[in-house]
């Protein structure tokens, strides 16, 4: 804004009203952050570390191109008319913003949809500009073949970018996959298959079993799910036929343990590079211990991911969940 003639906005006194609504609105929010130590920062710490360490920033400008192939061109109709329509002269902020955005997200590393929100405004701004430049004269014969040219750009995107191949299908034909850098994973290596498919293949594996675990068990109105990660938790928690409720010490379920009562079992779901030493660990505390299922599906992120069962507690469990609570949220 500072760029540009829209720097008046900032004598507006509407302007610093908004902003004290907009702070208002999200004070709960920042309330809870600080009576938290801001995980938000820990969060995003952990992030940079162990994700973001590792996207390619080229991989991130082809990935904007991949998202909206289908309406790319009406993308850079919209640039061009930003810059040169003179309808649009008072919008011209619009285009220091996504480069000054886009120039952020590249020298931060961050992940490719990230950007995704950016770019509906630009859509309207090359929807509204193709519009009055077709609609007169021998252009408006063009009209059709703007219409034409996100259909036949989908085709091609069609048969790779969406989930319409079976796993086995990827694997046997890595090579279109591999060129636009589907198979590459938050971890910088490539896969066999693209995280996103990777991830949601082993969900309701892990929900039913988990189900079919806790059906086994004595008392099972004093089970605790306690799985390694939030997307086992969350997993379960959707695809439970039972209303189980799994938590986690990863992310927001850090703060959804019910500890008003006591548990005498434990379901534990762990990732299968933490398997081994979860009986040794844990058994101790409990009569009876049991490795009872575990992801079979090879082709799931969570696969070798195990499900544990502990069978009645000698103590009172509560009191080790509430130090592992406090030794999370104090990490600074």
């Amino acid at each position: 804004m500072l760029l540009t003639k829209q720097r008046k906005l900032f004598l507006n006194p509407n302007l610093y009203f908004a902003v004290l609504l907009g702070f208002a609105l999200i004070l709960p929010n920042l309330l809870w952050q600080y009576n938290n130590n801001f995980p938000v920062f820990h969060h995003l710490k952990q992030l940079a570390e162990t994700q973001l360490v590792n996207v390619d920033r080229i991989d991130f400008l082809k990935n904007q191109l991949l998202f909206f192939i289908g309406s790319i061109f009406v993308i850079f109709a919209s640039f061009y008319a930003l810059v040169f329509y003179k309808a649009f002269k008072k919008y011209r902020l619009f285009i220091y913003s996504i480069l000054i955005t886009l120039i952020a997200f590249l020298y931060f590393r961050a992940k490719d949809y990230y950007a995704i929100g950016i770019y509906p405004i630009y859509i309207a701004f090359g929807s509204v500009y193709l519009s009055e430049v077709l609609k007169d004269g021998w252009k408006k014969y063009l009209q059709p073949i703007a219409i034409a040219i996100p259909l036949l750009l989908f085709i091609p995107i069609y048969n790779v970018a969406f989930p319409n191949k079976s796993p086995e299908y990827i694997v046997q034909h890595p090579d279109s996959y591999k060129k636009l850098g589907m198979l590459r994973w938050e971890d910088g290596k490539d896969h066999l298959l693209p995280q996103d498919f990777a991830d949601m293949l082993g969900w309701r594996e892990l929900a039913l079993k988990v189900d079919s675990v806790y059906l086994s068990l004595p008392n099972k109105n004093n089970t605790l799910i306690l799985c390694d990660n939030y997307g086992q938790a969350g997993a379960i928690n959707y695809y439970t036929k039972l209303k189980l409720n799994a938590v986690s010490f990863n992310a927001d379920y850090i703060n959804w343990f019910d500890l008003s009562k006591e548990y005498v079992n434990l379901i534990r779901v762990k990732e299968a590079d933490d398997v081994n030493a979860e009986l040794q660990e844990t058994s101790p505390y409990f009569q009876n211990s049991i490795l009872a299922d575990s992801i079979t599906n090879q082709y799931a992120r969570e696969y070798g991911s195990a499900i544990f069962a502990f069978i009645g507690a000698k103590i009172d469990i509560r009191e080790r969940i509430r130090q592992e609570i406090d030794k999370k949220k104090n990490y600074r």
